[in-house]
């Protein structure tokens, strides 16, 4: 694999990549030996009147907070959603509520420095392919697994987008019987398999609050409704990778976000799950992704670095 040089341009310089998810605004410099610095984790704001506005403000001010500790020269930003990366737009995010928001613009004015504005899952996507699991194969899905549930594709060895559409494997829908989805429709896969509806989930049938991560505790206990929960999300899941399959023949399906780290207890089951699914159709190799939570800095920060590149 050709070596990525590192996002920033020379001694003493940095990028700051952020992260913008559903529940967290993730912050981390990369340096000039690629080192990724400590992660600032703060609650993503939220903003019935303005939602685009207000994780701007929250940017500009982590971006004022980085600037006195690090000389800062770009600034990656990932957001959820469809993302029109090179209009600079995001152009809906069914969990955080903004339409057709003009993320580059806003951001440049806020924070005087040259913005890189990338779709979450598309930024791991690549950190993955350049750095992590993905890295030598021409047809591969990276598959995300937090909040809300994407695809990042490639297809033959290019990033494909679909005019900032495709991937949003999430909003397939799995189950036309099953819950209501925040985009509206019913049976969405992130309405049963994302982090947020295990969640909702669990405290509906149960009446007791808990993360995704304590349902998966419980779940491994043996605790009945933790146990059902689980399965149904994994369903779910692999009847949505079945789809991806059949859509695009990956040579690879790597999976990451934080439901991926539950090791074995999520990627035991779900192999055969999906053979079960296929029947007699080819199924690729399911791989965890290498990067881990560090894949969204390193995507953002490779593209703020590929800013500062630019003759």
């Amino acid at each position: 694999m050709t070596a990525v040089p590192p996002p920033n341009a020379g001694a003493g310089a940095s990028v700051l990549a952020i992260d913008v998810g559903g529940t967290q605004l993730q912050s981390a410099a990369l340096d000039a030996p690629a080192e990724l610095g400590p992660i600032r984790r703060t609650p993503t704001p939220r903003s019935a009147t303005d939602p685009g506005g207000a994780v701007v403000a929250a940017v500009g001010d982590l971006v004022a907070t980085t600037r006195r500790e690090a000389g800062i020269l770009a600034v990656g930003v990932t957001v959820p959603g469809h993302v029109d990366e090179p209009a600079g737009i995001g152009i809906r995010s069914a969990n955080l509520g903004w339409r057709n928001y003009p993320f580059t613009a806003a951001l440049g004015n806020a924070i005087d420095l040259p913005v890189a504005l990338a779709h979450d899952v598309r930024a791991a996507g690549e950190a993955e392919y350049r750095l992590g699991a993905a890295a030598g194969y021409a047809d591969v899905a990276v598959v995300t697994i937090g909040t809300g549930i994407a695809a990042a594709l490639r297809l033959n060895g290019r990033p494909y987008s679909g005019r900032g559409q495709a991937g949003e494997l999430g909003h397939s829908v799995v189950d036309p019987a099953g819950p209501v989805c925040a985009c509206g429709n019913r049976g969405c896969l992130e309405a049963i398999s994302s982090a947020g509806a295990i969640a909702r989930r669990y405290a509906e049938a149960s009446g007791s609050a808990a993360d995704a991560a304590e349902v998966l505790r419980r779940a491994a206990t043996g605790e009945a409704i933790a146990a059902g929960i689980w399965a149904e999300a994994l369903d779910a899941l692999a009847i949505g990778l079945a789809q991806l399959c059949a859509l695009v023949a990956p040579e690879a399906i790597i999976l990451g976000g934080g439901l991926a780290e539950a090791g074995e207890q999520f990627f035991g089951p779900l192999p055969h799950l999906l053979r079960a699914v296929r029947g007699s159709a080819p199924v690729p190799p399911i791989l965890p992704a290498r990067l881990g939570q560090d894949a969204g800095h390193r995507g953002a920060a490779l593209a703020a670095g590929a800013l500062l590149r630019q003759p």
